[in-house]
């Protein structure tokens, strides 16, 4: 019997709802395998637990969540917390105290979801953003002066380190020559811009590219870049940015796939040192919270990625599946999807098809 654990934080508003439905289908998959066990630990971790203790987690939360094989979080987000409270109280330390230094976002257009950009189909968006999820844009160096007065100031640095910017490239490049259809990689920069993180960045792109001489690589601006998403999304395989650039360019990939209701995200630790974190993107919505109406497909498409980081790859690919045989369906799916299904019942279904594909 192969073991897992994993620590479930459903969080805020309909991370409720999505993650007991993402719940199920593991369930599911460990029930038709017959060879795999989960044991859950759920915490109450939320907005909700800060307005009670003033606290977004328990002082010891990251020892008591190191020793997990995973988290699963839902979203985190209320009116009344401020985001940057949230986040770096319970996200944000997460990611950087356990060295998830890779985000992993793929942009793939799944069967029975129409894509917003015209005339563009399951074969032509098919690709993967790798995302530098620790340093970056996303320091907390930097602080204000002056409050309260006309000198008021702010300065936030960016923080790019030789270890942390050729760790990520090596996780993308290796991506593309082991996994890549085109064995192609893109990197985002602005060093037309920005005259000394991003050149820096750029020569750590061509250094390592040196190590991976099969990868076609090319180096674009963002500005660039984000119209190409639109314009030419067929020509990616593999996407690598840093923190700031990773995060607008995988919303904007969630969008041309659908959404960001659709949309999942990994932030992995690939030496397994520590626990990786599996989140939908949508966030919290909290003016459907508790309705039955969330689109739970970004949850179920995480606890795929989650079994793949685990080595279960065939139930991964199994789940994926079973998700879009639902999908392309199209009788059973949220509202948001032009169904009238409630989030538990289309949770159920991809269950019931998951159980009909391995029969």
């Amino acid at each position: 019997m192969r073991n897992y654990s994993i620590a479930l934080i459903p969080g805020d508003g309909i991370g409720v709802d999505v993650i007991r439905e993402g719940k199920k289908v593991l369930d599911t998959a460990c029930e038709i395998d017959g060879g795999i066990s989960i044991q859950y630990e759920q915490f109450d971790w939320s907005c909700e637990y800060y307005l009670k203790h003033g606290k977004m987690m328990p002082d010891n939360g990251l020892e008591i969540l190191k020793n997990f094989d995973s988290i699963y979080l839902g979203a985190v987000g209320y009116p009344g917390v401020p985001d940057h409270v949230s986040l770096w109280g319970l996200l944000l330390p997460i990611r950087r105290q356990f060295q998830q230094y890779i985000n992993i976002r793929p942009v793939k257009l799944l069967r029975g979801i129409k894509s917003p950009l015209a005339n563009r189909g399951v074969e032509d968006l098919d690709f993967i953003v790798i995302r530098e999820n620790n340093e970056g844009e996303y320091s907390s160096i930097g602080g204000r002066m002056y409050e309260g007065t006309n000198m008021d100031m702010a300065i936030q640095n960016s923080v790019f380190t030789r270890h942390g910017v050729e760790r990520v490239l090596r996780y993308a490049f290796n991506l593309a020559n082991q996994q890549g259809k085109r064995k192609r990689l893109t990197a985002a920069t602005k060093s037309n811009g920005i005259n000394h993180t991003m050149p820096f960045w750029d020569e750590y792109v061509q250094k390592i590219n040196k190590e991976f001489p099969d990868v076609k690589t090319d180096i674009i601006h963002i500005d660039a870049l984000c119209a190409f998403f639109v314009t030419k999304p067929d020509v990616f395989d593999v996407v690598v940015a840093s923190n700031l650039f990773g995060d607008i360019l995988t919303d904007l990939g969630a969008a041309i796939i659908g959404g960001l209701g659709i949309a999942p995200s990994a932030n992995i630790n690939p030496e397994k040192k520590f626990p990786s974190m599996f989140e939908p993107v949508h966030g919290s919505a909290p003016d459907i919270a508790g309705k039955g109406i969330a689109n739970p497909t970004a949850a179920i498409w995480c606890a795929s990625m989650m079994l793949e980081h685990f080595g279960e790859n065939k139930l991964a690919k199994a789940i994926m599946e079973a998700l879009q045989d639902v999908l392309e369906e199209g009788r059973i799916v949220t509202p948001d999807l032009g169904g009238n299904a409630t989030t538990e019942e289309f949770g159920e279904q991809v269950c019931r098809r998951l159980r009909e594909n391995y029969e």
